[in-house]
């Protein structure tokens, strides 16, 4: 019986203090592949994604990347399993997860190579901006007005959710939060896009989508990425403890998000979409 991969692993290591070593175990925050598998009506079948990512919430995360890469939305996906097929060595079967879709195969350019995602980089030759609004519309103006003191408290409510973390310290994460700054859900990954994909699928498996009045944070930078799993999500607001790229605020300016960097104690900056933070 080959077990579950879980979100850490347990390693000795020599810890040096001074001249002084000690040897102990420590958490190491897992890292291994996912390979996600689509099946269309009628039996065929085609691997899209191979992701380095954190186990846990696998199922969510194969939800959340076809939904952000426009491949299959919620209403169109009959059921997410582990592939337990005799080809796969039983060690591997964890690895692979399949999507089962009501209807064929889209025939997406995007499907013309495999995506190959790493927890470092996101997708390789993600869509361009001009590409982007071949399926994915400006945001509308407005809503939700969000209070700057809101937005200094998310680090910390994020910090909070995060139990991998501090076990491991070696993980990203991405939290979904209310206007008023309530916590909905928390997302560990070694990738930040797979944290976010996580939190997509999540909302998507829980009816969620569009999340129109709801904000995002991520422990990270905001890279381009990141901007265009939450347009896709319907996300009006990305905050981020570090920077953003400069696609990330080119997106953010043409499709009406608000993103806000560096957000750390009473201090950010605010680089599109200002007029969502209420100053007065």
């Amino acid at each position: 019986m080959v077990s579950r991969p879980g979100p850490t692993t347990r390693a000795r290591i020599r810890e040096l203090n001074g001249r002084t070593a000690r040897e102990r175990r420590d958490n190491l925050a897992t890292e291994e592949p996912l390979e996600i598998r689509l099946v269309g009506l009628g039996g065929a079948r085609k691997t899209v994604a191979i992701t380095m990512r954190t186990p846990g919430h696998d199922f969510e995360l194969a939800a959340g990347f076809l939904h952000g890469e426009g491949l299959a939305g919620p209403g169109e996906i009959a059921s997410i399993a582990y592939c337990t097929d005799e080809d796969l060595p039983p060690e591997e079967r964890y690895n692979t997860v399949t999507v089962r879709l009501r209807g064929p195969i889209p025939d997406l350019p995007a499907l013309e190579r495999h995506f190959v995602t790493s927890s470092a980089c996101g997708v390789c030759g993600s869509a361009s901006l001009d590409r982007l609004h071949e399926r994915c519309a400006p945001l509308p103006p407005g809503g939700p007005p969000i209070d700057p003191e809101v937005l200094y408290g998310l680090p910390d409510a994020l910090r909070a959710g995060q139990g991998v973390f501090g076990k491991t310290g070696g993980l990203h994460a991405a939290g979904l939060f209310t206007a008023d700054g309530a916590l909905l859900a928390v997302r560990e990954d070694v990738g930040r896009h797979n944290a976010v994909d996580k939190l997509v699928g999540w909302s998507a498996m829980n009816d969620r989508l569009p999340l129109a009045g709801h904000v995002l944070m991520v422990s990270g930078r905001a890279g381009y990425e990141i901007m265009q799993k939450a347009l896709a999500a319907g996300v009006p607001v990305v905050c981020a403890v570090s920077a953003p790229s400069s696609l990330a605020v080119d997106l953010a300016m043409e499709f009406g998000l608000t993103l806000v960097g560096f957000l750390r104690g009473e201090r950010c900056n605010v680089y599109a979409g200002h007029e969502r933070i209420l100053m007065e």
